[in-house]
């Protein structure tokens, strides 16, 4: 996987961007991933609807849980699907709107700095194989591009906003992430 550091975009990838970002406060402190889950409606894969979330297309009338998502905008930098697609909603150096209230290495607003990764996936299904060897190529190909962000700079949303958010979840295998990252070194 490649990056283009000046556009903040993969080379390799569906790039559909989201109207939700904004301006980091220091475009050049891209110190920290935060690995998410997401499917819609929760534990269904395969359709459309993260996306029309994440492009505020969603037609919340189409399913009863979409109702408390009316109105919501909220964004990620890349999702993982479970077949292995990449889609890239905001370029790397804008601040996706992911992470919400969040505290991580004595740092509020997680947003500001770090990189938001949806895999679509649930809290009670494992993830497939290709999402995990999607993952591990983009996070070379960020360190590689960013030099502030190394392998030991990740975390899930549960690790930055505990008691609120329970994602990736237990079935996200960070063990397996770990022995996965160190090969690549």
């Amino acid at each position: 996987m490649k990056i283009n550091k000046q556009s903040g975009l993969i080379e390799n990838g569906i790039i559909t961007l989201s109207p939700n970002y904004d301006e980091r406060p220091d475009q050049h402190d891209l110190s920290g991933i935060v690995i998410h889950n997401i499917s819609l409606p929760p534990g269904e894969f395969g359709d459309t609807f993260i996306d029309d979330l994440f492009l505020n297309k969603l037609d919340c009338s189409t399913h009863p849980y979409f109702e408390q998502l009316d109105g919501l905008k909220v964004s990620s930098h890349i999702l993982i699907r479970r077949n292995g697609e990449v889609v890239q909603f905001v370029p790397f150096h804008q601040r996706a709107w992911h992470a919400g209230v969040s505290q991580w290495q004595g740092r509020e607003k997680c947003n500001d700095f770090t990189i938001g990764i949806e895999l679509e996936g649930c809290d009670d299904k494992p993830f497939a194989e290709v999402q995990y060897t999607e993952l591990v190529q983009l996070i070379k190909a960020l360190c590689h591009v960013y030099p502030k962000l190394t392998y030991e700079k990740i975390t899930g949303h549960e690790h930055i906003a505990p008691g609120r958010k329970t994602d990736p979840g237990p079935y996200f295998d960070w063990q397996k992430l770990t022995t996965m990252l160190k090969r690549e070194k």
